[in-house]
């Protein structure tokens, strides 16, 4: 008799987290599991792309509600959106409003209206929660076992940590997407360190190269040298601060054109930094892209000048694709680049970003080797999944 699976997430909009869903969906044996998956939005570009033997739930209004503005969620879901507009007023006052805080907001979100949200009848074999916050899985869903996933570095956050680890305790084991983005939980949670293993992002490379040809690069100068960042538009990714990296290569006679795919809330604040930096025809926006990787197959190297990261799915996406890829020194770096094999770490700060980005764009041999070094490696972490199988079985 199959096992009985549940996974649950936020939704299928664009993002690092949820084409890691996509790859954990296509790679799971259908044979052995039912597969249910619980999405708080049933919505999202990303959404057709999801394995077609996995059986989608039906929305339900008041989790929906989680991810809409607060006002829209007032009208759908009334003490839903009350509550949250609460706690978007008192939860600032205590933990500031910056980026470390915005987990504090969600956790407050979660804690305060998880009680008003339907629990699932069924009962599952086991339940994977992939997208933090876990309070639904924790609190709403019935299972013999359940895992929940750590996509970002924990040692940046603001909020009640005692209050979240009593969620987390809700889990048999807790899944690191990287043995750094682990470490760095269990420096936060000590408590849970037994608890903690690490299941790598699951990538398809066959889709990923499939993509890769299946649209042409709009807006691309396939005339120029590229830089090419993909994510979303928020101060961990530190696009506004490429702006003056991207200045400073300009002003040293470094030709090429920077491209920026994604969206988020920052974008007005990237688009007035590259006006000010008076980059306006080197850095271009290109918006919302369902299919970023043609743009990834075009360019000349692959940036990600994150503040922090969990372990980023573009990185390893452009390293797939044979491209060579240069990440800032952020917490988990070394788990994603083996500096000067198939990428270049380089140090954070404006200049250092400009200056390794300058001498790569300026180095055929040194982007080929590292474009070698990328193809003939296996970035799809396949072998992972069996980790979640033995956690699932025994």
């Amino acid at each position: 008799m199959k096992k009985q699976l549940l996974i649950i997430s936020g939704g299928m909009e664009i993002g690092g987290i949820e084409r890691s869903l996509l790859g954990l969906l296509g790679e799971l044996d259908y044979e052995r599991y039912d597969v249910d998956l619980l999405l708080f939005s049933v919505s999202g570009e990303l959404l057709p792309l999801v394995d077609k033997r996995c059986n989608i739930l039906p929305e339900m209004k008041p989790c929906a509600a989680m991810t809409l503005p607060i006002s829209a969620a007032i009208k759908s879901a009334p003490v839903i959106g009350i509550k949250r507009a609460i706690n978007r007023i008192t939860v600032p006052k205590k933990y500031g409003s910056d980026d470390g805080a915005t987990f504090a907001l969600l956790s407050a979100y979660w804690r305060s209206c998880v009680r008003n949200m339907p629990a699932q009848k069924k009962k599952y074999d086991v339940a994977i929660s992939f997208m933090w916050p876990h309070d639904y899985a924790a609190k709403k869903v019935k299972a013999d076992k359940k895992i929940a996933w750590i996509h970002t570095d924990y040692t940046v956050a603001k909020m009640d940590f005692a209050r979240d680890e009593k969620i987390w305790q809700h889990f048999d084991k807790i899944a690191g997407v990287s043995d750094e983005v682990g470490e760095a939980f269990r420096k936060v949670y000590p408590s849970l360190s037994d608890k903690v293993i690490t299941i790598e992002n699951i990538l398809s490379a066959e889709f990923v190269k499939a993509q890769a040809k299946k649209d042409s690069p709009e807006g691309f100068d396939l005339s120029k040298k590229s830089v090419l960042s993909v994510g979303r538009f928020t101060h961990q990714k530190a696009f506004e601060l490429a702006a003056e990296s991207c200045r400073i290569m300009k002003e040293k006679g470094c030709d090429f054109k920077w491209y920026l795919i994604g969206y988020g809330p920052d974008e007005e604040l990237i688009r007035s930094k590259i006006k000010e930096n008076n980059v306006e025809d080197t850095m271009i926006i290109l918006g919302k892209k369902t299919n970023p990787y043609p743009y990834m197959a075009a360019c000349d190297v692959y940036a990600q000048p994150s503040r922090y990261e969990g372990k980023a799915v573009t990185v390893r996406e452009a390293q797939t694709l044979g491209k060579p890829v240069l990440i800032t020194a952020y917490e988990t770096a070394t788990s994603q680049v083996e500096n000067g094999v198939d990428g270049i770490i380089c140090p954070m700060g404006v200049e250092a970003v400009a200056d390794a980005l300058t001498k790569l764009l300026n180095d055929e041999s040194a982007r080929n080797k590292l474009s070698r070094n990328c193809l003939s490696r296996d970035f799809s972490n396949s072998e992972y999944i069996q980790l979640l199988y033995d956690f699932i079985e025994n």
